[in-house]
């Protein structure tokens, strides 16, 4: 993931100072979609592995990530 942020930010620095290709546009815009896809999914791993427990020690994870963590067989 680090190449593809490298790139980008390469990308975005030659853009700013003299523009760029068609080609370069392209690959940017798949860069960033990729970035988002591998960030997104990372994310969504960090959530189903989270419970959120109170002060009392009661589980008060949203029933929805509960359900979402259910239907992905993570196991708590």
């Amino acid at each position: 993931m680090k190449h593809i942020l490298f790139r980008i930010n390469e990308l975005a620095k030659k853009e700013r100072i003299s523009g760029l290709q068609e080609i370069e546009k392209q690959e940017q815009q798949m860069l960033r979609q990729s970035y988002m896809k591998e960030f997104r999914g990372s994310l969504d791993s960090i959530l189903l592995n989270t419970t959120i427990v109170d002060p009392n020690g009661e589980n008060v994870t949203p029933l929805a990530l509960q359900h979402a963590q259910n239907r992905m067989n993570v196991k708590k």
